[in-house]
């Protein structure tokens, strides 16, 4: 790991603490539609049908345009649904690449034909592909419909098949760790980092449809000893060193201290986790919305207004833990993570 990078993060120490002082973003979460062609049963969103009033494509590149002037260096697609279905997801791509400015895509990869991932490969989208179990079966069940697995495959043999495979252009698979894949986790592990296909493994937040699916969480205990297996793994295998602390396996979360969401209908929040709206693109700018929100600063300070265990952690120099999951299960996003094996 460079010494001069943030763990777990794209950007270095100084580079945060230059963005924070001067109230700036680095990178910037975007919602397009809560459309999506699946149902996944731990879902943040309950993502599906589309909202009421959700922002119009002008509306879009506007947010975007917003999230450049204040500094953000990369947009982060992540739909609400799933972006490959909202009608005008290329031109959005192409806009934000003409911009000069990086682009990941969170999709589900089941809409992302060989052209589609041509076209992603040359503007350089960095895609983030479901990836929840090597079993057909498994993967079908935890994204609530049928031939999931199949669909969901086709799409990341698209995307290897038109250069990602080549690891010039970073691609990744994301996937939540619970009861169901459990057991297979280290192979899925390895699976992905063999293919030059960084594993974006995570923990469920407690909220939308994962409240009715209690049927998926794991104990501490257990996402303890899973996380000291895969950093094994990729120490023994893969010469990769990094320390095990929830809620993503190999990385830290940072994006509180350079970073926002904004949703399908312009609300802005601080991440999908932290669901807790500061203000709305429609009625304000959004840097007066992030530098007049309380939330937005007591979590850019989380080192000081962090409470109870993560506050006296040895990792608290580099690790806040998930605020989503302090805010859902306790009712506090600034309190400790209730899924943190070390508290």
């Amino acid at each position: 790991m460079n010494s001069n990078r943030c763990w777990g993060s794209p950007f270095s120490k100084a580079e945060i603490e230059q963005t924070l002082a001067n109230k700036q973003l680095l990178t910037a979460e975007l919602e397009l539609s809560r459309v999506c062609d699946l149902r996944c049963i731990y879902c943040y969103a309950s993502s599906g049908e589309k909202l009421k009033n959700e922002l119009s494509f002008d509306e879009i590149t506007a947010a975007v345009n917003q999230c450049r002037n204040l500094g953000a260096r990369k947009i982060i697609i992540l739909g609400g649904g799933e972006p490959m279905l909202y009608p005008r997801i290329m031109d959005v791509i192409r806009y934000i690449h003409d911009l000069g400015m990086e682009m990941e895509l969170f999709s589900n990869g089941t809409r992302i034909t060989p052209g589609i991932a041509s076209e992603l490969y040359a503007l350089k989208v960095q895609p983030v592909i479901k990836f929840n179990s090597l079993d057909p079966a498994t993967q079908d069940l935890l994204a609530g419909k049928k031939n999931a697995y199949k669909a969901i495959r086709l799409g990341l043999n698209n995307l290897l098949e038109a250069g990602y495979s080549n690891g010039d252009i970073p691609i990744g698979g994301q996937t939540i760790i619970c009861r169901q894949n459990y057991s297979e986790i280290p192979e899925m592990w390895c699976w992905l980092r063999s293919r030059t296909i960084i594993p974006y493994f995570e923990t469920i937040t407690d909220q939308g449809r994962a409240k009715d699916h209690i049927e998926l969480a794991l104990s501490p205990e257990k996402i303890s000893t899973l996380f000291d297996e895969l950093s094994r793994i990729d120490r023994e295998e893969f010469g990769i060193e990094w320390e095990p602390k929830p809620p993503v396996a190999a990385f830290s979360c940072k994006r509180h201290f350079y970073s926002c969401t904004i949703t399908t209908t312009g609300d802005v929040i601080p991440c999908p986790g932290v669901d807790i709206t500061a203000g709305n693109l429609r009625m304000g700018s959004l840097e007066e919305i992030i530098n007049s929100s309380e939330v937005f600063q007591n979590l850019r300070s989380i080192s000081q207004t962090i409470t109870g265990p993560c506050k006296s952690c040895d990792l608290s120099a580099e690790c806040y833990g998930c605020r989503g999951m302090a805010h859902h299960l306790n009712g506090d996003y600034l309190s400790s993570d209730p899924l943190c094996w070390r508290n």
